[in-house]
């Protein structure tokens, strides 16, 4: 079978979508830090729409921060992949629709040629600089927001200018060349899910630059921009038999399709140095303040979600649909959203949140993504600051109930012992996995009690200021109790039937 290309497009079935202009008069307004499956199936969709419209100024070029998998896949196929949006249909059957996307102009991999970053940033068609680059990538502390200056990756950078491994680094270092160059201004754009994650990414650049070139910082918060953002697409990790379904459709091989889910969701200040495309043909939507809706997100959608991943990783429901379907996890996730999460949000006018509730429960019982809760539960260390510790300080400063919420972060702790309930041994994948493997064996391994549940919440990089916490210790205990003697589905039961009240 022959593979995804320019020259395979024409062969297509009539139902694919695919480009409708002329690739090749494509100019790169975008340099996009971490090309993963999220930047493909979402702000790449969004940039497209545009770029079919007409305006041919925001090509794409894509950078991988560690590995080469996604260039060696793409750069044969010239860029061009599949977004397949699957739901399911009237009779609960898995269904997708194709669409070939070609936003995406060059490929490249930082290890192998930084400089070649470096210029991409540097250069003058360059409007944009995008990154998707996960909680960790920001090299900070998730509990204060301050960059870490003794961050291994930032400590190299700092020392090895013409070769960094960060994102903070490579933004530098590239914009130090632009302006140089006197290339003009630039936008500076994160799509990570970090609450007001444009300011957490200007504080780390500029206090990079202080460290390199005090006139540099200047420059750059005099002619950068940095919009914060909210992104929202579940976008599933993509296996083998997803090549060979959407193989099966083309009538071609891609070697790296990416899977969503039919909803989109992007609300970006409209904050930009040097223009930007019109996102709102994909989809997104321009707004003055993005932190409302980021709190929306992070609470509701990744809040939910991370509840989810880990009360049913430590049950065995392996994937989101799947564990939702269990009747005393839907239940859990319904209340923790109506009773916990949505008294503590912003007035957000024209949202119908029981609405957007039922919608989400609706989303993350999609059939057709097995989407895994193994997935989703990595980086626990670098997530749970936002997307659950929020709230629940929230709640706690009001002293209203938090057992919903405490469950979710009994669950990680639960979770961070290495084995399911089924006996099944997996991976604690997070940056601080041997810091937290080797704490929990030093409390909550020993037996559970009020000065394990303290030692735990001691750990700064992820607690901050509730370490000690006395309210939060004692909501977690009973929990933590319950999660280790009866296991996930009789706990989640007792929560619902107001057994386990914090």
């Amino acid at each position: 079978m022959q593979g995804l290309n320019d020259n395979t497009l024409g062969t297509l079935p009539a139902a694919v979508a695919r480009p409708a202009y002329a690739r090749t008069a494509l100019t790169t307004g975008i340099v996009h830090l971490g090309i993963g499956a999220f930047m493909r199936a979402h702000m790449a969709a969004a940039t497209e729409a545009a770029i079919t419209a007409g305006d041919l100024r925001w090509g794409i070029a894509g950078v991988s921060l560690r590995q080469t998998d996604t260039r060696d896949a793409l750069e044969p196929q010239g860029g061009l992949y599949t977004l397949a949006i699957r739901d399911a249909d009237a009779q609960g059957q898995p269904r997708q629709r194709l669409q070939v996307i070609g936003a995406v102009r060059s490929l490249l991999v930082a290890p192998e040629n930084p400089r070649a970053v470096l210029d991409a940033i540097a250069a003058a068609d360059t409007r944009i600089v995008s990154l998707t680059v996960t909680e960790k990538g920001y090299c900070h502390d998730p509990a204060t927001g301050a960059l870490r200056l003794d961050h291994p990756d930032i400590v190299h950078d700092l020392a090895h200018p013409r070769a960094p491994r960060s994102a903070i680094g490579m933004l530098v270092y590239g914009l130090q060349l632009r302006h140089a160059q006197d290339h003009g201004p630039l936008t500076l754009m994160s799509l990570d899910n970090l609450p007001a994650n444009g300011r957490v990414l200007r504080a780390a650049v500029l206090r990079f630059a202080e460290e390199i070139d005090s006139t540099l910082r200047t420059w750059i918060e005099g002619q950068c921009r940095f919009p914060c953002s909210m992104v929202d697409r579940i976008v599933p990790k993509t296996t083998d038999s997803d090549r060979s379904a959407v193989a099966q459709t083309l009538g071609c091989n891609d070697a790296w399709p990416v899977l969503g889910e039919p909803f989109f969701d992007w609300a970006v200040e409209d904050d930009f140095a040097a223009g930007r495309p019109d996102w709102t043909l994909g989809g997104a939507r321009f707004v003055a303040e993005a932190e409302p809706w980021e709190k929306l997100k992070l609470r509701m959608v990744n809040g939910t979600h991370s509840s989810i991943a880990y009360l049913g990783a430590m049950a065995g429901w392996q994937t989101v649909d799947q564990a939702i379907a269990q009747p005393a996890l839907h239940t859990h996730i319904e209340a923790l959203m109506r009773d916990e999460i949505e008294p503590t949000l912003p007035a957000l006018p024209g949202l119908d949140l029981a609405a957007y509730r039922h919608n989400l429960l609706a989303r993350y019982a999609n059939p057709a993504l097995a989407h895994r809760t193994q997935q989703i539960a990595m980086d626990g260390s670098q997530k749970l600051p936002q997307r659950l510790l929020g709230t629940l300080r929230d709640r706690l400063v009001r002293q209203l109930p938090v057992t919903r919420m405490a469950l979710g972060l009994a669950a990680w702790m639960h979770y961070l012992r290495g084995v399911d309930e089924l006996g099944q041994s997996y991976r604690i994948d997070d940056p601080h996995a041997a810091e937290l493997g080797a704490l929990y064996q030093q409390s909550l391994g020993l037996g559970l009690s009020p000065q394990a549940v303290h030692t735990m919440l001691a750990y700064a990089p992820v607690f901050g200021d509730l370490a000690g916490h006395g309210a939060l210790t004692a909501a977690l205990l009973p929990l933590l109790l319950a999660l280790r003697d009866r296991g996930v589905a009789q706990t989640l039961a007792a929560v619902n039937r107001g057994e386990l009240v914090a």
